[in-house]
Formats: C-alpha cells, structure tokens, sequence
C-alpha cells in the first residue's frame, strides 16, 4: 500500500529477514482502513528488546514495557521519526488502574490483541493480510466504539480508556457500543486515579476534534464531566436573559462548536468552551431579566483554577484566563466611539484583539 512509506517496510522487513514476525498494528491499521493517513506507527513484534537494539543500533529503549523507539529518516516528510517497535506481550493485573503491574511477553499476535483497548485498535496487519479476532474491522464499517472483550475489565485495568473511547467516537464520529457505555458509566469514578495531566491530554484532543461539542456532550452524558471540569457543569439548566434562547450549558457548547468548526486553535476553543462558564455564580433574578453582572470576573477566576488543576502549561492558561476575563466587549458597529475602542484595547492588550474577536463571534453565533 502506498500510504506505507519505504522506511516503515525497511523496519519491518528488516525483522522478517531476520526470522522474526512484524505487524502494524493499532491506530495506523485504523486509519489505513479507514482512508485516513496515519499520524504514528506501530510494529508489534516477537522479537524481545534486546533483538530490536541489535537489528536497529540508533533506537532507544528507556520503559519496562518491551516497546523500542527506531529512529527514522521520512522521506516524504523530510522529518525524523519515532516508529514504536514492541515486542508482543500480555500484561497482569493493573492495581494503580493506568499501568500494568507487571508485562509479560507473549509468544503471538493473538495474546498480544487480546490486550488492547477497543476491536478497533485491535486490528494487526501484514498488508494484505489482517490479523482480527475481535471483529474491528466490522466495527469500522458499522462505526462503532467496542470495548475487546469484557468492557468492564478493561477499564477497569485502564482508566484512561474512558475518556479515550469518547475522544475515538468524537474524532472518527462512531458511536460507543451500548455494552461498552454501560460499562463507562459504572466505571466513571476511575477516573479520579488518573494523573491530570493524562486526563488534560485526552480532554485536548476531545477539544480538537471537528465536533469537539459533541465530545464534550457525551463527557457528560456518561458521568466523566465531573472528573475533568465540573464548573461547566453548573450551567446545565442555567437559564439566561431576553438575549439568549439556550442555557448556559448550551451556549457554552455551541461556542466551542463554533470555534471548532472555523479551525481555531486550542486556547481559543478552551476560551469559548469557559467564555461563560462564571454565569452560574453571577446570576441575579430569574426569568429574562436576569443578570450576569462580573461572569466575566468570576469565570477568570474559575478558569485559572480549572487551568491549574488540569495542570495546562503557564502560557497556555494565561491566555485562556485573558481570553474568559475580557471577553465581554461591546462592539456594535457605527456605535462604539473611539474612546470606546481605545478602551477595549487598552484594557484587552492589542495582542489580543484578533483572538478576543474571535471569542466575541463564538459567543455570539453560539
């Protein structure tokens, strides 16, 4: 298949020649059938580390887990590359509920599928040959998100795994399995033993995807929101004033649908996902008179709060806290005078106009 570059082959060439096994296996299989092209390789191997280093000198293996980074030159992209070369495995009981207690290899491919996350992820490859013992190609077709096996066991061996199998569902726009949802609901609490910053990964990408809002939905809808951010939960059934039809909840999302579908980058998706987010704690009055006087300050707080626990990089939730603090601006044309557009400039930095604009036609058309 041309979308295999010739130093993905070589790799794996190099292993078979050798007398070893080598299969792509993981997301790049996914994508490849899917249409899509890969972002990471993945060659699973019955060759033990030690037999990697010696076929491939200029590779590093610094984990307990049997995976060799090969170092390669892409051709097409006239980058270096990473390509994760690991030895099949099967793995134990996972006591801190993110890494394996213990990783024993496996002598096949098919003990090393059976410890994958989802039948999609659980494809292996030998072009044209497929390796798939749970169904993951059929899933594919029918756009599913399936859990390998028990659903239960697997989160509850890993659970990264809940947020991940919304982050597959938002990004490829398949839907969770009914087994598979059930079974995120009852282990939604896991959630809480994952480090932030692994939950801040997932909750990025959720955020970067094409229909982030729908991600975001369904965080809530299995009972996860609660774990990542739960100040936006506030403002479902928040209602507002004569000047919006939606809760806050609502209009928080179809902002950050907004920012999503113009391609914005990600402070200004997480900026129109928080724009709103302190209207909860500033509502007086009920009905369409009510008010929201200081959200904005209320929200900036809350948003370097929210930024700090999720353990986001200082550049990063400093922005984001400017961007939710000054975000309230009138700009009606032919009626904002220039004392009133030195004002907002003044106060919002000129940096930050063109990203405060863009808050401003996310929280609008939401």
């Amino acid at each position: 298949m041309d979308i295999i570059s010739r130093e993905i082959r070589k790799i794996a060439e190099t292993l078979t020649k050798s007398g070893f096994q080598a299969y792509l296996v993981g997301g790049c299989v996914r994508d490849i059938l899917i249409g899509r092209e890969p972002k990471d390789w993945d060659i699973a191997t019955n060759a033990r580390p030690e037999e990697i280093l010696r076929l491939f000198p200029d590779s590093v293996y610094e984990n307990n887990f049997g995976t060799v980074g090969v170092k390669i030159e892409d051709s097409r992209n006239k980058t270096q590359q990473v390509v994760e070369v690991t030895t099949f495995r099967e793995e134990g009981k996972y006591t801190d509920k993110r890494h394996p207690d213990e990783v024993k290899f496996a002598k096949t491919i098919e003990e090393d599928l059976a410890r994958r996350d989802f039948t999609i992820n659980a494809i292996a490859a030998q072009f044209p040959i497929l390796t798939d013992p749970y169904g993951g190609r059929e899933d594919l077709k029918k756009k599913v998100i399936r859990a390998v096996g028990k659903p239960e066991e697997r989160f509850e061996e890993d659970a990264l795994r809940l947020m991940r199998a919304v982050r597959l569902a938002a990004e490829l726009g398949f839907e969770i399995e009914e087994k598979t949802a059930a079974a995120i609901v009852k282990f939604a609490d896991g959630l809480k033993d994952i480090a932030a910053e692994r939950v801040r990964d997932e909750f990025v990408k959720i955020g970067m995807c094409d229909d982030s809002m729908r991600g975001v939905q369904t965080l809530e809808d299995l009972g996860l929101l609660k774990h990542v951010i739960p100040e936006l939960r506030e403002g479902i059934g928040c209602g507002q004033n004569l000047h919006h039809i939606y809760s806050v909840w609502e209009h928080n999302l179809r902002a950050l649908d907004y920012a999503a579908k113009k391609g914005y980058e990600l402070e200004i998706r997480l900026g129109a996902l928080l724009h709103d987010v302190g209207k909860p704690h500033s509502k007086r009055g009920e009905g369409k008179h009510s008010t929201f006087y200081g959200h904005e300050l209320h929200g900036a707080k809350m948003t370097a709060k929210i930024m700090d626990r999720l353990r986001f990089s200082k550049d990063i939730a400093e922005k984001v806290h400017h961007l939710v603090r000054y975000h309230l601006f009138y700009y009606n044309v032919g009626e904002v005078s220039e004392a009133g557009v030195r004002r907002f400039i003044s106060r919002g930095g000129i940096d930050f106009v063109d990203d405060l604009v863009k808050i401003r036609e996310a929280d609008r058309i939401g």
